[in-house]
């Protein structure tokens, strides 16, 4: 057990010097040395870890799911009702603080390799698929009317609308700034709930 719980704090340590690499260099600038200085390692450790660059950045990819993942789950389990639910896992995913635009970086890298990995861009339809398939679940809890066609487009659109904050707010914070952001959230979230009132309720 000790040996495979250093094995697993070694991925994860070569991991989090996987992103701080491709969210100061991006992908151009990921290289084993690049992450081996990250991570105050050889070059050999690195390669010992992980037999290929590849594999690496699978890895890190699949750990930033994960703590993405994890942090929807808190943030779901302090929520008090169905609406403020949905509302702190979409706040949650997007870039109010320094961490999360740096997270936005890695993901905008991540996206980028996926175009020509085909591994890659599977994984990464896996992770935003399990996003939407989440947000189409606190949809179905906050909007128990809506129909499923309905809210299947919502759900798409909800997360199309948090990605695509992130992707600007990394190049633009000035102009995609946190209050901005909120205020997106709120106003495609009031619309839902607009849409959704029964007639003849105020």
């Amino acid at each position: 057990m000790s040996r495979t719980r250093d094995l697993q704090a070694q991925q994860q340590r070569l991991s989090t010097a996987t992103w701080a690499v491709l969210a100061h260099d991006g992908l151009t600038g990921l290289t084993v040395r690049a992450v081996a200085a990250r991570a105050g390692c050889t070059t050999g450790l690195v390669m010992h870890t992980f037999p290929d660059k590849r594999s690496l950045l699978r890895h890190a990819r699949d750990l930033l799911h994960q703590r993405t993942a994890e942090r929807a789950d808190q943030a779901e389990a302090a929520a008090a009702d169905p609406q403020s639910r949905l509302r702190a896992v979409l706040s949650q995913a997007v870039t109010l603080a320094d961490d999360k635009r740096q997270e936005a970086r890695v993901w905008i890298a991540y996206a980028a390799a996926a175009v020509a990995d085909a591994d890659l861009a599977e994984l990464h339809r896996k992770h935003n698929r399990a996003f939407v398939a989440r947000i189409d679940r606190l949809l179905s809890d906050a909007y128990p009317h809506l129909a499923d066609d309905a809210r299947a487009d919502a759900a798409t659109a909800l997360v199309a609308l948090v990605e695509g904050l992130n992707t600007l707010a990394a190049l633009d914070i000035t102009t995609y700034h946190p209050d901005q952001q909120r205020r997106a959230i709120d106003d495609a979230l009031n619309r839902l709930t607009t849409r959704t009132r029964p007639t003849g309720s105020r």
